[in-house]
């Protein structure tokens, strides 16, 4: 191979066949890194793997659309699935291995296993979206089962699921450490997501109220304000300027158990949801003290 070729990361479909090289790996006394994605990647999740190849022998890039975090109308049909583009972009890094199972062997005839936790999914997206969780929950866990990693790295993008996974982990007693990297933005500020191709460009534009409002939430914060409704006030203003926006929620919580807060103490998280047209965006900024 010369010295400008790509090295393609190894392609693996099959669960058992990645549980086989796991061992061998293991057996090597490797240190194996996991970075969960659904695919259609971009830089947030190349953000993911390039901390896992600085810090572990071995790299696995899991690739798969769960349908189990899906509820019936949601855009799982839809959802973008861009493999050989993915397997392209994770050469650019030299990425040791990338899982791509089918649902069909993730969740053979005849799979009635569930995983639920409790706490922090009753709120916020489990509000909404109240199968979602306990869908993360079972595939996370399958994940960790079929790849045993020692760490695992999540974006804080997805701020509730993180904190799912670590309570899961914590309560069953998983080997797995958790390891949560900060939200990659593009240069206006919108958090990348595989959700924001779905947006027309005048809605693209729109979307950037989302950091708007959080970065307002932390300005009001560092000069003193603690009275939450008045943080949420001034949110909703700014995101309630762009036409096409709906707010699901705004929330102002604990880092840890996300319940919410009233008025501002410590170390706080916000979390907001927002549709822009059809799309349902999700965004949040952790302020530390």
């Amino acid at each position: 191979m010369s010295a400008n070729e790509e090295l393609k990361p190894y392609l693996i479909t099959d669960p058992r066949e990645m549980s086989r090289r796991v061992d061998e790996l293991r057996r090597q006394g490797k240190r194996i890194g996991l970075v969960p994605t659904m695919g259609a990647l971009h830089l947030g999740h190349l953000s993911l793997a390039i901390a896992s190849k600085n810090e572990c022998d071995v790299t696995i890039v899991s690739d798969f659309v769960n349908p189990t975090q899906f509820a019936p109308g949601e855009d799982y049909d839809k959802y973008p699935r861009t493999l050989d583009a993915d397997i392209d972009l994770l050469s650019k890094i030299e990425t040791d291995f990338i899982f791509a199972p089918k649902p069909s062997d993730m969740y053979p005839r005849g799979f009635d296993a569930t995983v639920h936790v409790g706490g922090v999914t009753g709120l916020l997206e489990g509000s909404f979206r109240p199968t979602h969780f306990d869908g993360v929950a079972l595939v996370v866990l399958k994940l960790f089962n079929i790849t045993r990693a020692d760490v695992a790295y999540f974006g804080q993008k997805d701020y509730q699921q993180v904190q799912v996974v670590k309570k899961m982990v914590a309560d069953l007693n998983v080997p797995t450490e958790i390891d949560m990297r900060p939200i990659i933005r593009e240069r206006d500020g919108l958090a990348m997501s595989s959700r924001n191709q779905y947006l027309s460009d005048d809605e693209r534009r729109q979307a950037l109220v989302l950091n708007q409002a959080l970065e307002e939430a932390k300005r009001l914060i560092s000069e003193g304000e603690r009275e939450s409704s008045v943080i949420y006030d001034a949110m909703r203003a700014i995101i309630e300027s762009a036409p096409s926006a709906k707010i699901d929620y705004m929330h102002i919580g604990d880092p840890t158990s996300l319940r919410e807060m009233e008025r501002v103490c410590g170390n706080v998280v916000v979390l907001l949801a927002v549709r822009i047209g059809a799309t349902r965006l999700i965004d949040n900024i952790l302020i530390e003290k």
